[in-house]
């Protein structure tokens, strides 16, 4: 029962996180010899404003590179 765990600053749309489920999971079962119905795939979705990189938060480095 493989599990792959994926922290992401929150953003992403429910169609991008299930066209990475789906090939994450393909992942596992072609690499690792598991059955797709037992590959479990949990995103946990971060504020952007709870996670940092350098210091910095990904909202302010996001304000910095003009996405927000």
């Amino acid at each position: 029962m493989p599990l792959v765990r994926i922290s992401l600053a929150e953003g992403r749309t429910e169609t991008q996180k299930l066209a990475a489920a789906r090939a994450i999971t393909q992942a596992i079962v072609t690499h690792c010899d598991a059955h797709a119905e037992h590959v479990y795939v949990i995103f946990d979705d971060v504020p952007d404003t709870d996670w940092t990189v350098g210091g910095v938060t990904v909202a302010e480095r996001r304000r910095q590179r003009g996405e927000t």
